[in-house]
């Protein structure tokens, strides 16, 4: 095991929910869900081969309420996915209490309708979740490789892949827990899936282990070489992808960073500043997590 790998645990129980750390992909994409379900499909199959489709027991129904993933379950979920015009597809942890594995989808067919208010900020966003037991298992390479696998089926102008709070965020509670701790761990993203596919458009939610960059972004960057020119931290790289699209690694393993151990994460510091002029500023999580806040969270590695 890397002794750069930051090993903290976060294990916080109150009112029988849990938030605890872990990894996700999320990936953001400006095309109407008619056009990619089953791009969506078949990244969310990579995802299931890798991590055992039996450790995924759990699925949202249409009323919000969690029930069993069985055979009918798994059929009612592929058939949303193909049929649907705006699917909502949560798959949870088989564990009960746990956050290790889940997939998540928010999809739309109203992306640039012009008849539909506010459809040019709409995209279609993915979640894939894992377990820092499973990086620790399998390590780094491995994991960014699956990253890379899954985000290969998907048209994305944008994803981040890395560290993240893991737990119920629309549960009371939940965000004030994580508040209390983000501001100290910068490496830690607050993933909401449902939040960031109302409003990000082609905005970029700013650097992470892992920080895809597609176009309109990279463009405007002035492309692969123009972005790797302007970043200087020795352990970051930059992959050029197919369809005019890169993926920037911040390190050979994800760093939660740590304030209070003065680790403010310099290579993150570096793309933050490089991505500013294209940096989605998120709404607030709710009262516990209040607008002045999300804000200075947000721009936690540029102020």
């Amino acid at each position: 095991m890397s002794e750069r790998y930051p090993k903290i645990r976060i294990r916080a129980d109150f009112s029988g929910e849990r938030i605890q750390e872990g990894l996700r992909f999320e990936f953001y994409m400006r095309r109407p869900h008619t056009e990619m379900a089953r791009a969506v499909m078949r990244s969310m199959d990579t995802y299931l081969r890798a991590v055992g489709a039996e450790n995924l027991g759990l699925y949202v129904d249409e009323e919000g309420d969690w029930q069993e993933l069985d055979a009918a379950g798994w059929a009612l979920i592929r058939r949303n996915l193909l049929e649907m015009r705006w699917p909502r597809v949560i798959l949870g942890d088989a564990a009960i209490g746990q956050d290790r594995y889940r997939f998540e989808y928010h999809g739309s067919a109203r992306i640039d309708d012009p008849e539909w208010r506010g459809s040019d900020k709409e995209a279609c966003v993915v979640s894939f979740w894992l377990s820092t037991e499973y990086l620790e298992a399998h390590g780094p390479g491995q994991v960014r490789a699956l990253a890379l696998e899954v985000a290969a089926c998907l048209p994305w102008c944008s994803g981040n892949g890395g560290l993240a709070f893991m737990g119920p965020t629309y549960c009371l509670g939940v965000t004030r827990e994580i508040r209390d701790r983000c501001f100290r761990y910068p490496g830690m993203d607050i993933p909401d899936a449902d939040l960031y596919a109302r409003d990000i458009g082609t905005r970029v939610r700013g650097p992470s282990w892992l920080t895809f960059l597609g176009q309109p972004v990279l463009g405007e960057l002035g492309g692969v070489a123009a972005l790797r020119s302007r970043l200087h931290s020795p352990d970051t790289t930059v992959r050029e992808l197919d369809g005019d699209r890169a993926v920037v690694t911040l390190g050979e393993w994800p760093d939660a960073g740590d304030t209070e151990q003065g680790r403010t994460l310099p290579a993150y510091r570096e793309l933050a500043r490089v991505l500013e002029p294209w940096l989605y500023e998120s709404q607030s999580l709710g009262s516990d997590f209040p607008p002045e806040d999300m804000r200075r969270w947000v721009r936690r590695f540029v102020d």
